[in-house]
């Protein structure tokens, strides 16, 4: 791991085109600003790993859908849950 010492308003670079940037401090809390393409992915680490685990519920699920009608049936019988 690469440990990096920043002030308010310092940034890194990473692979020439993502910045991260300290936006502010208070206490002891930082705000960072992220400036990336739209192509890459930007998520606090416990919302990735949800994503993560979503990700592999629903690659194990049984559910095969086959056609649209199929979609509709699901999404209606989901809602009156």
């Amino acid at each position: 791991m690469l440990v990096l010492t920043r002030k308010k308003n310092q940034s890194i670079i990473i692979a020439d085109d993502i910045e991260v940037v300290v936006v502010d401090i208070k206490g002891d809390q930082i705000k960072l600003g992220i400036k990336a393409p739209k192509s890459v992915s930007v998520h606090r680490k416990e919302v990735y790993e949800e994503i993560q685990r979503e990700n592999e519920a629903a690659a194990k699920s049984n559910v095969k859908v086959n056609n649209l009608k199929q979609i509709e049936d699901l999404i209606k019988k989901n809602k009156k849950k």
